[in-house]
């Protein structure tokens, strides 16, 4: 009988060394997901700042096209009277 309490005592003590090992892995592993989740997080806040969207740019575009052409009125408009 004593030898039965200690095969089962090694297979208790050896099966929650594994079942330890598993966990400290897995909580390895979520910590680096978490790491990973959070420089994905940074780069998308990176892009949103330092980048414009399509919107902007044809925003600013017209804006600049509609500035040269009072800007082109202005000059015929000096030479017409010139």
């Amino acid at each position: 009988m004593d030898i039965f309490a200690l095969v089962w005592n090694a297979a208790l003590t050896l099966a929650s060394a594994f079942f330890m090992v598993v966990w400290y892995m897995a909580q390895e592993k979520f910590r680096k997901l978490d790491q990973i989740e959070q420089k994905l997080n940074d780069t998308r806040v990176e892009v949103a700042r330092d980048h414009v969207t399509k919107e902007e740019v044809q925003r600013i575009t017209e804006h600049i096209d509609a500035r040269f052409n009072r800007l082109e009125e202005k000059i015929d408009r000096l030479i017409s009277k010139g």
